[in-house]
């Protein structure tokens, strides 16, 4: 059978007839354990016949979201729930959220090996309303304990209302130290690059990075038993090794670095990162397929099978990098995940079609188009929409 074709847009305004290529990398559970921590952050599913304001209020499709969630934990993929790649703070409020959470954890609780952790923030205030580092705690406060009610690891995110009020390095320090005495197990630190959401630039009390960073190590030293480690988010690959570098013993670094993974998972002389990333919600049979060379102690291996997915994950997540959120669902449907490219928000129409058309070429050479003649029909079926005949 001939492989399937696709009219796609070029920069100059031509329309090329694009023929698929790729050799699918199917989805396999893992014969064996990962010897990295490995979490997937997921995107959440909406229900597009529901009858809501779509740049306010969309419904969830509980079904489809849940189920997405279980095909990571097949691939061996741990979930990190909740987080920006589910558009949390751009879609998803926190009522939905912990219900959200609470599904994953009762679903997670059937499974034996379901690795689980879940956003935490201070998303239920409104930022111009917070007054003081007291609320902010206390907003950080009801999250944490609803959702380790529930069952689920703490991951504690950024929080936007932290940076509006805290006055220095200080406040910072002062909110951390007093959620991680509270906290009933290890958390994972989430610090998130204003890349990634501009409204927490000078995090940690600094815009400087390397300043930021002595404040979160310092709050890591002090309670280095509280922190089972830390995300960093910063798309800088040297700033994430040397963090890992002083990070105290047992404090593991999962990177957030959606240009670099490779290369920081499988580590050098002085160590390696683990993962806690929203790409490997796009490319996961491919990343279980590589986590399965790596606990083999086959490093080489590791390395080539994800070198053709940085490519699609650096188009992906490129500036502006808030955005990256189109990109995972527009691979969830184009796989089957879902049956419409619909976002909470209307973010569907938050890249243009050169990017949607660059993101797919990028899926089929990556192996990542895992139905060639679905992903090309409903392809095709998108670039109609929009214009491209």
């Amino acid at each position: 059978m001939d492989a399937p074709t696709v009219l796609l847009p070029r920069p100059d305004r031509s329309v090329e007839a694009y023929r698929l290529s790729g050799r699918p990398v199917a989805p396999v559970p893992p014969p064996r354990v990962f010897n990295r921590v490995v979490y997937a952050a997921a995107h959440v599913v909406v229900d597009p016949l529901a009858e809501t304001d779509p740049f306010n209020r969309s419904q969830i499709d509980w079904e489809r979201t849940l189920a997405f969630r279980a095909s990571l934990w097949d691939l061996g993929l741990g979930v990190a729930e909740a987080m920006d790649t589910a558009q949390r703070g751009m879609g998803l409020d926190w009522p939905d959220a912990l219900t959200l959470i609470r599904r994953s954890a009762e679903i997670a609780r059937s499974r034996p090996d379901a690795r689980l952790a879940s956003g935490c923030g201070t998303d239920q205030l409104a930022v111009q309303d917070v007054r003081s580092v007291d609320d902010v705690v206390r907003a950080y406060e009801e999250q944490a304990e609803a959702i380790e009610g529930a069952g689920s690891q703490l991951i504690v995110m950024a929080s936007r209302a932290l940076v509006r009020v805290a006055r220095g390095p200080d406040d910072y320090a002062a909110v951390y130290e007093r959620l991680l005495r509270q906290a009933r197990a290890p958390v994972v630190l989430h610090w998130l690059g204003p890349m990634f959401d501009p409204a927490l630039a000078g995090y940690w009390g600094h815009d400087a990075v390397d300043d930021a960073m002595q404040v979160a190590l310092d709050v890591i030293s002090t309670h280095a038993d509280k922190v089972d480690g830390i995300k960093i988010s910063l798309l800088d690959k040297d700033k994430e090794i040397a963090m890992r570098r002083r990070l105290p013993a047992g404090v593991r670094m999962y990177t957030g670095d959606d240009f670099n993974y490779p290369e920081l998972i499988a580590g050098d002389d002085e160590g390696h990162s683990d993962a806690l990333l929203g790409a490997f919600a796009a490319i996961a049979p491919v990343a279980s397929a590589a986590f399965v060379r790596l606990a083999e102690g086959d490093r080489a291996g590791f390395l080539a099978q994800l070198a053709p997915t940085l490519p699609l994950a650096r188009h992906i997540f490129r500036s502006p990098t808030q955005y990256y959120k189109t990109g995972i669902v527009f691979l969830a449907y184009l796989n089957g995940h879902q049956d419409h490219f619909t976002m909470l928000g209307a973010q569907e129409g938050a890249r243009s079609t050169l990017h949607l058309a660059e993101a797919f070429r990028l899926a089929d050479q990556a192996g990542l188009l895992l139905d060639p003649a679905r992903a090309a029909a409903r392809m095709s079926a998108i670039m109609a929409v929009r214009g491209v005949a």
